[in-house]
């Protein structure tokens, strides 16, 4: 009696304990494939927690849209036993008859299990090729494969082997639970690459072409948010009026989502409507602009830079005249690499109180010096204060003062926007060394 006793509460406590290993094994599995957004290195972390949990090396190949698969992640439980990238390529297409195991998976059969492991010469197909011949490399004694399913559609396979005999203990339910999960982290990878696309597409879309038909260069860029796949509320706009000078704007409407994007827009439209129809200094423009933003759209707050840029008859300077309402100060960089802030200027943002004052200020610039206006994602880091910021930029843009306009924007954006977590948009202008006429932009 005893002894039974004894053993009952063994296999109770094993049972408890083979309970908790899998609860530890799926909450691992979720906070690895949640630890990031990018699909790849959350795969990669997860096959960690699968080997050696449940397998010696494990698989994870991935359905490209021409059918093909690539491997994405080949995690063994000895990482020497792997040359670093081993074998994480695209793999060789397969016909629809094609007995390759990951063929057969991709048609939704499932789960499989392999306990025979012909020689890569034995293959019918170069896909089924690859696999033995990984099989033979990486050492099989049996082998799970799984179809990853997600909304009836099989986006990849998950290899899961072991190489030599184990105990007995069936984890083929929580390998397919696993699976499932997996496979909704790629759907929603998927799903969000094309909610990405499609906002950066939205958003391009309502950026303007620029002039390049008078004297002075001038160039535009514009980056979404890497870590969103909304669009959002930064904007450029460059544009001569009747008179000639050339208007530059950059601005950022509060929000990263529709609504931004569509009050970007309208905003955007405003300010080339009372431009075009008042020729009045930068200050009285943004305040109109702000009054027309407390009728239309109460509530609505946003940053802008609004100047003109203009070159006068008499000494033949060119001037920038500007005014920025709770925007980030414009830099101007000489041909010597000569930096400095423009902060005259400066109001609140716009949707505040449309009684602000709104001054502006004037700029000689010196012949073949640049001047940048941009987006407080160019310069701004959770990790840094804003002086670093601002003193990383003049330094980047100072390196990059006799550099064509077209290459330093680019380079601006590598080497402070990539490491940005916010939309980025700049625009740049290089005054020209001389000119023995006026400039007099033609009106669009």
């Amino acid at each position: 009696m005893t002894t039974q006793q004894g053993d009952d509460s063994f296999e109770v406590d094993r049972a408890v304990q083979d309970a908790l290993e899998r609860l530890t094994l799926v909450a691992n599995a979720s906070e690895a494939l949640s630890s990031t957004l990018e699909l790849e290195p959350g795969l990669r972390r997860l096959a960690r927690v699968l080997v050696p949990a449940l397998g010696d090396w494990c698989a994870i190949d991935l359905l490209e849209d021409d059918g093909r698969l690539r491997r994405v992640v080949l995690e063994h439980r000895e990482p020497d036993a792997l040359p670093a990238g081993f074998l994480e390529a695209l793999l060789p297409a397969s016909g629809p008859a094609s007995q390759a195991p990951l063929a057969r998976a991709l048609r939704g059969a499932g789960p499989l299990r392999l306990t025979d492991f012909p020689s890569p010469g034995q293959a019918a197909d170069a896909l089924h090729r690859i696999e033995l011949r990984t099989f033979q490399q990486l050492g099989a004694h049996s082998a799970i494969l799984i179809p990853l399913r997600a909304r009836r559609r099989v986006l990849g396979v998950l290899t899961l082997v072991r190489t030599g005999p184990e105990e007995e203990n069936d984890r083929l339910q929580l390998i397919e639970d696993l699976s499932h999960r997996i496979a909704i982290t790629v759907d929603n990878a998927h799903l969000h690459a094309q909610i990405a696309h499609t906002a950066e597409h939205l958003q391009r879309s309502l950026l303007p072409d620029l002039p390049h038909d008078g004297p002075v260069e001038i160039a535009a860029r514009y980056a979404p948010a890497r870590a969103s796949a909304e669009v959002g509320g930064d904007w450029y706009d460059a544009f001569p009026l009747p008179d000639g000078a050339l208007t530059l704007i950059i601005g950022d409407v509060t929000g990263h989502d529709l609504k931004a994007a569509v009050a970007m827009s309208q905003m955007r439209n405003m300010l080339r409507g009372i431009a075009c129809d008042r020729k009045e200094p930068p200050g009285k423009i943004l305040a109109r602009l702000d009054a027309a933003n407390e009728i239309l759209y109460p509530g609505q707050t946003l940053t802008c830079l609004y100047s003109l840029l203009t070159k006068p008859e008499t000494d033949g300077h060119w001037l920038l005249e500007y005014a920025a309402a709770g925007h980030v100060a414009p830099l101007l960089v000489t041909r010597e690499g000569d930096t400095r802030f423009l902060t005259g200027g400066r109001s609140l943002l716009l949707g505040v109180s449309s009684d602000t004052l709104r001054p502006d200020a004037t700029e000689v610039l010196p012949p073949e010096s640049t001047v940048l206006l941009y987006t407080d994602g160019l310069i701004e880091r959770r990790t840094e204060n804003l002086d670093d910021s601002m003193t990383r930029l003049r330094q980047h843009a100072a390196a990059l003062a006799r550099t064509p306009l077209e290459s330093f924007c680019d380079e601006l954006m590598v080497g402070l926007g990539e490491a940005s977590t916010d939309d980025i948009a700049l625009i740049a202008v290089r005054i020209p060394a001389a000119l023995s006429t006026p400039y007099t932009a033609t009106p669009e």
